[in-house]
């Protein structure tokens, strides 16, 4: 299990700036209004997860995140700065960001749903760049291409945001991308994540805060979380599941 004390701690907090939107898109999603009425959401050390129902939006704010942290929306680190298309909310331009000392040494933002355009920018570069992901990404099957990314472009000392990794994971992957960002955690790395994966949820010493219909954001143990609750009682009886379906 990673130590408190040998987890990255690079971001303390995120808050709404003081002009930011009270109306329209994203401003108008209740964890929006949440994040204005209590200050901002605080950051511990190591693991953050964000779990909540589609549309609750945690992948909105680690997007607006990496954004606030000069990180490319569509992913990729701050080097890349390549737009297929614009599809990210305004909410990073108004978002602020508390650091504590010191920095980190490595930050990427993993997309899942266009990280196919961060393996073609990768080819487009060339110049040996794809060899620092292990190879063309798009030589690899998409969860492939997602495990060869944690295992040689993620490093000690980083701060890594990802949205969703598992959807490219097979049970197996997601279990190997557990136990590398374990590893990465206890070399001084930080994480934010938003996922519904009850397996990436499992990591030792990960702080996981859900997303409630209200837009509160409360902290919760593993297993109350409600990806793992859900998949636990599917499990436990699919065909009282798929009778009420």
């Amino acid at each position: 299990m990673p130590s408190s004390s040998a987890a990255g701690h690079f971001l303390a907090r995120t808050s709404l700036a003081p002009d930011a939107p009270d109306a329209g898109y994203p401003f108008d999603l209740p964890v929006v209004r949440w994040l204005r009425e209590h200050g901002g959401l605080v950051l511990r050390p190591g693991v953050t997860f964000l779990v909540g129902e589609n549309g609750s939006g945690k992948s909105t704010l680690v997007e607006a995140l990496a954004v606030a942290l000069g990180l490319n929306p569509e992913g990729g680190s701050r080097s890349f700065r390549f737009a297929t298309r614009s599809s990210e909310s305004d909410l990073g331009t108004h978002l602020r960001v508390a650091r504590r000392p010191g920095r980190e040494r490595i930050s990427f933002f993993l997309r899942a749903e266009s990280y196919y355009n961060v393996a073609t920018e990768v080819e487009n570069i060339g110049h040996g760049l794809p060899a620092a992901f292990g190879g063309s990404p798009h030589e690899r099957s998409h969860g492939e291409s997602f495990l060869a990314l944690l295992n040689h472009r993620f490093g000690p000392r980083g701060l890594y945001l990802l949205d969703e990794p598992e959807a490219a994971l097979s049970p197996t992957g997601a279990m190997a991308v557990l136990g590398r960002m374990a590893d990465l955690t206890a070399q001084g790395c930080q994480f934010v994540v938003a996922t519904h994966s009850p397996i990436l949820l499992a990591l030792p010493g990960a702080t996981i805060l859900e997303i409630g219909d209200d837009g509160a954001v409360r902290r919760t143990a593993y297993d109350d979380a409600a990806p793992v609750v859900l998949t636990r009682g599917f499990l436990a009886d699919p065909d009282a599941f798929l009778r009420h379906l």
